[in-house]
């Protein structure tokens, strides 16, 4: 008898771990952010994947690196655009999603946060805890932009700064 539960166990273990295993497929092909190198399997609650109906497709990090490759490629018309569930970190359409900007938690290559969620009451519940305000996805990319030049400018400083580091 401990046996049998023990093997249902660990099939109800597996399995809960497929979805994660198979949504990160992206992180595979497309390990770096194409702008900042960053991982992108670290920052799978954020990372982004442009899909352009020519069939190229951009791995990013974050929301502010997308609207970099976004921008960079005015003429290319997207597909897909998919984003890192918080949650999850599953890729789930970012036009769907439900966005919430800002916070305390910090952003990912920005100082004002923004977030997308799969479902309304995760974004609602991360509010509740961390603050923030729901929103669309045109509002969040609308938000990067505004942030891109104090974005941009924060992480050159810290880059800076880690440069003039003392070596170990």
């Amino acid at each position: 008898m401990k046996k049998m539960v023990f093997v249902l166990a660990l099939v109800v273990f597996c399995f809960s771990f497929e979805p994660m295993a198979f949504s990160q497929e992206d992180v595979k092909e497309i390990p770096e952010c194409i702008y900042c190198g960053m991982d992108r399997a670290k920052f799978a609650h954020s990372r982004m994947l442009v899909e352009y109906e020519d069939g190229t497709r951009e791995g990013m990090c974050s929301l502010h690196c997308a609207a970099i490759d976004l921008a960079a490629n005015i003429d290319m018309t997207p597909k897909t655009i998919n984003v890192g569930d918080y949650v999850t970190k599953k890729q789930i359409d970012a036009e769907k999603a439900f966005w919430v900007i800002g916070g305390n938690k910090t952003g990912v290559m920005t100082k004002r946060a923004k977030w997308a969620f799969e479902k309304n009451e995760d974004a609602e519940k991360f509010i509740k805890e961390n603050g923030g305000k729901i929103s669309t996805f045109e509002e969040a990319l609308k938000a990067a932009y505004e942030d891109m030049y104090a974005d941009t400018k924060m992480v050159r400083d810290r880059r800076k700064m880690k440069k003039m580091e003392p070596k170990k």
